[in-house]
């Protein structure tokens, strides 16, 4: 069984980062209302500002370039929240041009976290509003915890709307007519809801120690021997960047994609292990 493992804090203290045996990287979200960092024995809201999204970023450039890291798991500290989204403590003292500089590098993190070839899953322990869930949207699959949270974009009630990629990835995931909806009436759903309109995968019953378990075994599948990670970072890229082009270039991607594929060891353990009727062992490349 594997093990959640020591986590060690970002250059912020914001984020702890810690990888599992067998190549789970974790990201815990820490902080309080107000984006500082928690003191001993403080469960935050998770909170965030651009000292958290420069820890975020750093956590996922980490977790890039190790070669042993095959899945990532973002979470929140503690279990009432997963994130509350940006600190308004934080937005309340700093100039329009601070705020906007703070959006773009959010965007520019999110967006990094998006297209890193690992898959990632957001294990979503307690709430995810605001930036919160728009940090959530930006992970490949979303599982929450029953009963621990709400989860949507209350954006509108401060006159603003979800700015680090919130309209952008809603749109996406549950169509514009809905998206837009539940962005102009800011209204919060139970994760019941979200998983039935698509914006979480799955719902899961248990305490906190058994969600972060229950996390630990399903993302195993995923890693190696199991699964061919290469083709796991494949398919995410078809996935993440066909949609945004004509059909016949996603296919022509895709082609390209699995081209790639064929010269790989996986693909040939893969086929060999199909025609020999065993169960395949892959290395990752």
């Amino acid at each position: 069984m594997t093990s959640w493992p020591s986590l060690e804090s970002m250059p912020n203290n914001l984020v702890n980062y810690g990888v599992t045996e067998n190549g789970i990287a974790i990201i815990e979200l820490a902080s309080n209302s107000s984006g500082a960092p928690l003191e001993d024995g403080e469960i935050g809201p998770n909170t965030y500002t651009h000292e958290m999204m420069r820890d975020i970023d750093t956590a996922v450039v980490k977790a890039r370039f190790d070669d042993d890291v095959t899945v990532i798991v973002f979470t929140g500290h503690g279990q009432k929240f997963f994130s509350a989204g940006a600190s308004i403590q934080m937005l309340n003292s700093v100039t329009p041009g601070f705020k906007y500089n703070f959006c773009l590098h959010a965007n520019e993190t999110l967006s990094r976290l998006e297209q890193t070839p690992k898959l990632v899953i957001c294990a979503i322990n307690g709430h995810a509003v605001g930036g919160g869930l728009e940090i959530a949207m930006a992970c490949d699959i979303r599982i929450a915890r029953k009963d621990a949270g709400k989860c949507g974009l209350p954006e509108i009630n401060l006159g603003v709307l979800a700015g680090t990629g919130g309209t952008a990835r809603l749109t996406r995931l549950i169509g514009k007519a809905r998206a837009l909806e539940y962005m102009v009436s800011g209204e919060l759903m139970a994760f019941e809801k979200a998983k039935e309109i698509d914006l979480v995968n799955d719902v899961w019953e248990g305490s906190l120690e058994d969600f972060r378990q229950d996390i630990l075994d399903y993302a195993t599948q995923y890693t190696l021997p199991f699964k061919a990670t290469m083709a796991v970072g494949n398919i995410k890229r078809s996935c993440q960047s066909g949609p945004e082009m004509p059909f016949e270039y996603h296919l022509a991607l895709e082609r390209e994609l699995q081209a790639a594929l064929f010269h790989s060891n996986d693909a040939k353990e893969g086929i060999s292990a199909y025609a020999e009727r065993r169960t395949p062992r892959f290395v990752g490349n």
